[in-house]
């Protein structure tokens, strides 16, 4: 019973988010994260490394997109160091480690989880892996030193791809 009411509170919780705009199929994801006041590090980020376009284009891309408050988690002189020109490739690995090819939903991610025991790996624009892991209190990404980001909020769709709200940023 107690795995029954795990699934479908995760089920609820993945396909029960929404966002103002992901009813807007209109936008490209850049044109959401820079209309979402919480994304502005984000954008700050992908202006730097150069990215805007990319993520502009046809995709689909799946962003797992960390919030203001993820960033603010990494030391302030080596956020501000990763914004520098000098830096730009380093930040776009980093930036583009948050990406996917391919529209991947919510619910994709809770049948990929199911087929794989709770766990299921994804292949980043970067080449890194992403593991989206199943536990107690929802869907997490555990990037590739081992540490987890809480996925808050799924399915924001784009007229390029799907973003999903991550509290904070995973690094290759």
């Amino acid at each position: 019973m107690k795995k029954v009411i795990f699934i479908l509170s995760t089920v609820a919780l993945l396909l029960g988010s929404t966002n103002a705009n992901a009813q807007n199929n209109s936008q490209d994801i850049v044109d959401i994260a820079v209309s979402v006041d919480d994304f502005s590090t984000l954008v700050t980020a992908l202006k730097a490394a150069d990215l805007v376009g990319a993520l502009q284009g046809d995709g689909p891309f799946t962003v797992f997109a960390p919030v203001n408050s993820g960033f603010a988690k990494i030391d302030a002189d080596a956020l501000n160091s990763l914004l520098q020109p000098e830096n730009k490739e380093k930040l776009a690995a980093i930036l583009t480690y948050h990406v996917v090819s391919g529209k991947i939903t919510a619910s994709d991610v809770v049948n990929a989880l199911n087929k794989g025991n709770g766990k299921a790996e994804l292949t980043t624009l970067n080449g890194g892996k992403l593991t989206a892991v199943k536990k107690d209190k929802g869907i997490f990404l555990m990037d590739a030193n081992g540490n987890y980001s809480m996925i808050s909020k799924t399915d924001v769709m784009a007229s390029n791809g799907v973003i999903h709200i991550i509290k904070d940023v995973v690094m290759p």
